[in-house]
């Protein structure tokens, strides 16, 4: 009975080997061979996961991959490469990125979304996520929450929450003489997003274990073996996952977010509560007689919480970086606030979203900070219609992108291209000066992202950055010291451009 047992098992064994090899086998030929065959410039894959391996690996950072792809070919169009088993173009030309960002939209209207609405409302719903004329009509939906009018309304409530923030900052010592920026950033961000989308008001530095922070923690951390297992598992096998019940967030997580939408959409119907702020706006679309897309719960929660992740990872990431460079820069960081005690001093110590909307000198250095430290290393795009792509260069042939096929506009890589941008690794914002900036084309500065599916909140994003730098340099002299790190080294587990060793810096108080 025994021996009959152990040769059942053998048998099963072998069997799962034999259907696991018969569907990898198909899988890893057409990796090793599928650019080869259509006569494209290409980066050789490993197998099951395609190019990107040496990051999965951690052999070397996602920058710095951004910059070996890119450059493996310095004068094609693009390249191909494998993103696992998906095939994947890597743009590199300006004139295609406005054809297949812009111009030709119809074919590629989508981000790949990896974890769909019913893995995980909360991230399956949000307006990134969401495909076709979901995303269309939740785009639309949005768009108003953005204008330069509502921008005015929320100004309020951002300067209020960078007053604040600084203003604690520059009573309590001991941020002053070693300070980690992405640590006290991630908390302005968590201030300004917990007041603006969600209607409450936190200070994350004199509260700094608040709920809302540890949420945001939770759901921008990326790195560690476990997150990168779940990653995996729902890139490689999005069915998998769903039938073994897996969400992308915490359940605790997603339930802190629902809980506190719904009972702020219920208090404010009951007490009749208006706060010029993303709720109140998502509440309007809701309520409308007959909407084209009518808003659930859910989706307020899914847009919120996007707005939230965006606002707690991305903003806090530019100003590290900016106020990083501005500590390197010091002549930058002289001119920057002269400009900025020029319009306090006009309105007796108060900024103006007019104001702040004319500081030539702050839109300057932030564009330059944007073109070396984009938030988004990479902008993707997913094949919805065939389409033909022209030659990447003579000797090849023209080919063909198929329906769930990816193209890869590598950001990063083209903002350190010196055909762009001469000396690219020098913080010069002259470049960004109205003399300068005219010649600089269109497509080859991207920070946002390109074509109606531009990041929608680039302008609120902007505003709390300036708003934030404003205050800093009113009140503080920014320096370099023992622990800060130059250059950066970024970290090998993120795909974000994530500094390894932080952001150390020390603010010294102002004389005047």
């Amino acid at each position: 009975m025994e021996v009959l047992f152990l040769s059942t098992f053998e048998l099963l064994f072998i069997s799962l080997i034999i259907i696991t090899s018969v569907k990898l086998i198909p899988i890893i030929y057409r990796q090793l061979t599928y650019w080869k065959k259509n006569k494209v410039p290409y980066v050789l894959a490993g197998p099951i996961f395609g190019t990107v391996w040496r990051v999965i690996f951690r052999r070397i950072t996602f920058p710095d991959y951004c910059m070996f792809v890119y450059n493996y070919y310095p004068d094609v169009k693009y390249i191909g490469v494998m993103d696992f088993a998906t095939p994947t173009v890597v743009i590199r030309d300006p004139e295609l990125i406005n054809e297949i960002g812009v111009k030709s939209f119809k074919h590629f209207p989508n981000h790949r979304s990896f974890v769909s609405e019913e893995m995980d409302p909360i991230f399956g719903k949000n307006v990134f996520s969401l495909k076709d004329d979901q995303w269309r009509e939740m785009r639309n939906s949005l768009s108003p929450f953005f204008t330069g009018n509502k921008m005015r309304f929320m100004f309020e409530l951002v300067s209020k929450c960078s007053n604040d923030f600084v203003s604690y900052l520059y009573e309590h010592s001991e941020f002053h003489s070693m300070v980690e920026l992405k640590d006290i950033f991630t908390r302005y961000g968590n201030d300004v997003i917990a007041t603006v989308a969600f209607g409450i008001n936190v200070n994350s530095l004199k509260n700094p274990d608040n709920e809302f922070y540890k949420r945001g923690i939770d759901i921008s951390s990326f790195s560690g073996t476990l997150r990168l297992i779940k990653f995996m598992l729902f890139r490689l096998n999005p069915r998998l996952t769903r039938m073994a019940g897996l969400r992308f967030l915490s359940r605790a997580t997603a339930n802190f977010f629902w809980n506190v939408i719904s009972e702020t959409v219920t208090a404010r119907k009951t007490w009749g509560i208006v706060r010029p702020d993303m709720i109140h706006l998502l509440m309007q679309v809701k309520d409308l007689k007959q909407p084209s897309y009518r808003l659930t719960i859910d989706d307020i929660v899914a847009q919120a919480f996007i707005f939230f992740l965006a606002g707690f990872d991305t903003v806090s990431t530019l100003l590290c970086y900016m106020v990083y460079e501005l500590a390197l820069h010091q002549d930058i960081q002289q001119k920057l606030r002269e400009e900025v005690d020029c319009y306090l001093e006009k309105e007796n110590g108060e900024i103006s979203y007019e104001a702040m909307s004319k500081m030539e000198y702050m839109e300057m250095v932030i564009s330059e900070t944007l073109r070396m430290h984009p938030p988004s290393l990479i902008v993707d795009r997913v094949c919805a219609k065939k389409f033909e792509l022209p030659a990447a260069a003579p000797g090849y042939q023209s080919v063909t992108v198929y329906p769930n096929d990816n193209i890869w506009i590598p950001v990063y890589a083209i903002h350190r291209d010196s055909k762009y941008f001469p000396d690219p690794e020098k913080f010069d914002p002259e470049r960004f000066s109205n003399e300068n900036k005219s010649t600089i084309n269109p497509y080859t500065y991207i920070p946002f992202g390109v074509g109606p599916r531009k990041c929608i909140g680039n302008r609120f994003a902007l505003m709390e950055t300036k708003l934030l730098i404003i205050r800093l340099l009113e009140k503080f002299i920014i320096k370099p010291n023992e622990k800060t790190k130059i250059p950066i080294v970024y970290k090998k587990v993120d795909f974000t451009p994530a500094s390894k060793h932080g952001f150390w810096l020390t603010l010294e108080k102002r004389n005047s």
